[in-house]
């Protein structure tokens, strides 16, 4: 199965890096430019946790998007999600008290999660193909075999 699916696995990995690093972009353009607007938020000012937070956001995304000093950015990206996790979601839903409150899906934390361990993964993997880190290091694609 591997000299079918698995022969793509590094131009599958930096499609998963460059749209997760889109994504993320999205985000952070939501909070620092306002584009797209932000549901009920009324042109409200951010608290500065929020901006702080859309900055990483904004400039970490690009970085892991075009894949410039990747691993350093997916890891602080990895790390603002973790703390969006606990500031964000689990210290609210802490107040209800309810059993489940550590569960991703009751305190709506699961894009959180689903983003940290992602970037984690990429921080650990490095940028890959299609990145300036790669071009950079002059390194090629390889697809390892099987003998």
């Amino acid at each position: 199965m591997y000299t079918v699916i698995g022969r793509f696995a590094p131009q599958t990995f930096a499609i998963m890096r460059i749209i997760i690093g889109l994504l993320f972009v999205f985000h952070g353009s939501q909070k620092i430019l306002g584009v797209p607007p932000m549901e009920g938020m009324g042109g409200m000012a951010l608290p500065t946790i929020a901006v702080v937070a859309g900055w990483i956001e904004l400039i970490g995304g690009l970085l892991v998007t075009i894949g410039l000093f990747t691993g350093i950015a997916a890891f602080i990206c990895s790390g603002e999600m973790a703390a969006a996790f606990f500031l964000g979601h689990l210290a609210p839903a802490m107040q209800n008290c309810g059993p489940w409150v550590w569960n991703p899906i009751v305190n709506k934390a699961e894009r959180a999660v689903l983003y940290c361990f992602i970037f984690l993964y990429i921080a650990a993997h490095g940028a890959g193909v299609w990145s300036i880190d790669s071009a950079i290091r002059g390194r090629s694609a390889t697809a390892a075999t099987t003998s």
